[in-house]
């Protein structure tokens, strides 16, 4: 590792990593977890990006998925996840910058709780802005933003990525 990287490495995250991933993913969501099918899926869908963060002795500490829809104008991040006890330390910053490069679109969406203050403050931080709201997205009934980030502007809030020039 070099020093900049800190105790901690982002790289792909494959289909191998199911098993820590959907551990990670339980114990970061409880019933709001991604199913192990569905995470298998996310793994080895073509074009979906997938990162990890690891520590130094290789155990995954972090996770983030991202699916471009380029038709639509734009990706999702589909669900990041840090070990409770590595928050804190700049990791999901770190996959969330990961996945933006590797993602194709001039926008990027993601849905987070209306209560998770923490991630929402980090969301904004990193330039995404509050843009939906959907009512009861939670099992529990909590409801889910919609944050939203342009990736280039032209100065005027224009997108300019991805328009011909």
């Amino acid at each position: 590792m070099t020093p900049d990287e800190g105790p901690y490495r982002i790289v792909q995250a494959t289909w191998r990593d199911v098993r820590a991933v959907r551990c990670l993913e339980r114990a970061a969501f409880s019933v709001d977890a991604y199913p192990w099918f569905e995470l298998l899926a996310m793994l080895t869908f073509p074009g979906v990006v997938n990162f990890k963060a690891v520590t130094q002795d290789g155990r995954l500490v972090g996770h983030i998925a991202g699916d471009p829809r380029p038709s639509e104008g734009f990706s999702w991040i589909v669900t990041v996840a840090v070990d409770a006890a590595h928050r804190r330390r700049g990791i999901g910053r770190r996959l969330l910058r990961t996945c933006e490069a590797a993602l194709a679109t001039p926008r990027i969406r993601l849905t987070v709780r209306a209560g998770n203050t923490g991630a929402i403050a980090l969301y904004e931080q990193e330039g995404y802005r509050r843009c939906s709201v959907w009512r009861r997205y939670y099992r529990d009934g909590e409801d889910g933003i919609i944050m939203e980030k342009y990736l280039m502007e032209d100065g005027f809030g224009r997108e300019t990525r991805g328009i011909g020039r």
